[in-house]
């Protein structure tokens, strides 16, 4: 059975509550694909071969294409082409990012933004923990996100008599460049990026309502707010009375010091908290939209769990350090962001290809949660109108994967179902690639259809 990635589900219907202060435990993450069959024939390292080393010469994939394929169950290598070899990965890069924030945090956490009383009576410090999916209110971009409106709400109860005067915002969590190494230049202004700032609503959207609308004909590029900072903190300020010329600026959250100021909380004390979504929805998001916001939000949280600084460099070594302590090889990884927007990052088809045999042999179930939100070949997410011609719909249905894509550079990786039911790893990159996009896309289905029409033996 395939099941359409789970974020698609909450564009529809009634928008989600907004969510209560008191929570209860969250359940097991349940299992999002079948368990490998491991009675199922297993392919021949010359049966893989023969399927698609003849497609890998095709001329629109360039001069450089490295592979890898693995049997999920055995983790038993069955093919490569430059598997160690480091190639720009594109968005491929944030199934790494979903494994290492699941490991670091585990699928139940969630991230908090909270306000808190400022030095002088009346200031109220919001205090951005690095949730990207906060909303201002029931418009927001992401289904069920935490919400401003409901933490304003706090705030005036906790103040009581004593009235909002001005907002500080406290974005101090994540420090260093808001723009990661190895961007293109238009990546800021494109749409598809954003300043990551421990504190914005919407992934920095300006307008969330209408981006949510017209996501799928501008797939996923909205105006981002130059400071998502201040703009989140400007919103809190109307949402708590003070108006659009409310004095919002940036500072620091004072130290809890105890007792009162007259009848003002004293500084530092906390006035109210929201939390996000949990990490098993937020990467599922991250994955099924390729959204680069969340992904490099996502790196900070490795970071913040591995004593690193939250920042570009200290997400990638953080990342590093995972992967290393879950007997990968990370010296086949190098990262400059999280998202795959860098030119610079490189990783090795089969660190890909073995990051997600373990995430789908059973024996790490917290990690199984990359797999929610795999688009579906020829049904959901960037796959959904791929698999759809004559050569390559053999991979409809059987092919869940991640797609990478930057001017130059194109790959694809995920899981293949063989024809005689064997679950496969595979990574397919090519970063020297030649002429128009959907060619070279075809050219990778092919690869991977071959995969899914073939016992392989």
């Amino acid at each position: 059975m395939v099941v359409r990635p789970g974020p698609v589900a909450g564009w529809f219907g009634d928008p989600a509550a907004a969510p209560s202060i008191a929570r209860t435990p969250e359940p097991d993450p349940v299992p999002v694909l079948a368990g490998p069959d491991a009675t199922a024939p297993q392919p021949t390292p010359d049966g893989v071969r023969a399927a698609i080393e003849p497609l890998l010469g095709q001329a629109v994939l360039g001069s450089r294409v490295n592979v890898s394929v693995t049997d999920v169950t055995t983790g038993r290598s069955l093919y490569a082409r430059g598997g160690d070899d480091g190639t720009v990965p594109a968005s491929v890069t944030k199934l790494v990012t979903g494994v290492t924030v699941l490991a670091a945090r585990g699928p139940g956490h969630r991230i908090p933004t909270r306000a808190v009383a400022g030095a002088t009576p009346g200031e109220v410090v919001l205090v951005g923990g690095g949730d990207p999916t906060l909303a201002v209110n029931g418009d927001g971009f992401y289904p069920g996100a935490a919400r401003l409106d409901t933490l304003a709400k706090q705030v005036k109860q906790a103040l009581g008599g004593t009235a909002p005067t001005r907002v500080t915002v406290d974005s101090t969590l994540f420090p260093g460049p808001v723009h990661g190494p190895g961007w293109d230049d238009d990546i800021p202004t494109g749409g598809y990026g954003a300043s990551i700032t421990a504190l914005m609503t919407d992934g920095a959207r300006r307008d969330p309502a209408t981006a949510r609308r017209t996501f799928d004909d501008t797939n996923g590029a909205a105006v981002r707010f130059a400071q998502p900072d201040l703009a989140a903190g400007r919103a809190f300020a109307r949402l708590l009375g003070l108006g659009d010329d409310a004095r919002v600026g940036k500072g620091k959250a004072p130290a809890e010091a105890g007792g009162s100021t007259g009848a003002a909380p004293a500084p530092g004390t906390e006035l109210g908290k929201v939390e996000s979504l949990p990490m098993i929805r937020l990467v599922d998001i991250m994955i099924s939209d390729s959204d680069n916001v969340i992904a490099e939000a996502l790196a900070r949280q490795v970071a913040l769990a591995r004593n690193q600084p939250a920042s570009f460099a200290g997400g990638a070594a953080a990342m590093d350090a995972v992967v290393a302590e879950l007997g990968l090889p990370a010296d086949e990884i190098r990262l400059a962001d999280a998202s795959g927007l860098s030119r610079q990052n490189l990783i090795s088809p089969s660190l890909l290809t073995d990051l997600i045999a373990l995430a789908g042999n059973g024996r790490h179930p917290e990690l199984a949660a990359i797999f929610g939100g795999l688009p579906v070949a020829a049904w959901s997410g960037t796959l959904g109108g791929r698999y759809r011609v004559a050569a390559t719909r053999a991979g409809a249905g059987a092919v869940r994967a991640k797609t990478g894509t930057l001017t130059g550079v194109h790959s694809i990786a995920g899981l293949v179902t063989t024809a005689e039911g064997r679950l496969l790893s595979f990574a397919v990159l090519t970063d020297r690639a030649v002429g128009d996009t959907d060619p070279t896309r075809q050219a990778l289905d092919r690869i991977t259809g071959a995969l899914a029409s073939c016992g392989c033996r």
